[in-house]
């Protein structure tokens, strides 16, 4: 690997540029929606070698969320697309091209809406349904007909 390092009078602060190393692998943002893998495909296939591209789409609708990845077949290809095609007009939208960054390991996240980790996402049913039956004793004494502080009757 070879590396090339600059000091640009920094005090400590020195930019370490990894060229046989760069990632093949490109992140392409502000696809239009409407674009297609093929589309994609060809656009880079100017620049260089793609050995695959694809757009991410949603799970549920199946609709593109507005980006995707392109992997050229070496580095310098790689570069030479970020150098040409970032911040260029797309389908009328204009491109982020950048290196991608290897994928997080994603933490579990829980089903059902974060509530409790339930389907409802509320807690327990039974909680919400009528407690020992009717609409129980809210402001009662106990009494039937009585209503405190207000002089009625009472039995």
């Amino acid at each position: 690997m070879t590396r090339l390092a600059y000091n640009f009078g920094r005090l400590d602060k020195l930019l370490i540029f990894k060229l046989d190393n760069m990632n093949k692998r490109l992140f392409v943002a502000g696809l239009p929606f409407s674009s297609t893998q093929d589309e994609l495909r060809d656009l880079f296939a100017g620049v260089g070698n793609v050995v695959s591209a694809s757009i991410i789409t949603d799970r549920e609708t199946g609709r593109s969320k507005g980006f995707g990845f392109v992997e050229m077949e070496t580095s310098e290809e790689a570069s030479s697309a970020i150098a040409k095609l970032n911040d260029t007009d797309f389908g009328g939208r204009k491109l982020i091209v950048a290196e991608a960054k290897p994928m997080e390991e994603r933490r579990d996240r829980p089903q059902g809406g974060g509530f409790g980790g339930r389907s409802g996402g509320f807690g327990k049913r039974e909680d919400f349904g009528r407690r020992e039956g009717g609409r129980g004793n809210f402001g009662r004494s106990g009494k039937i007909g009585h209503r405190p502080g207000r002089g009625g009757f009472s039995r």
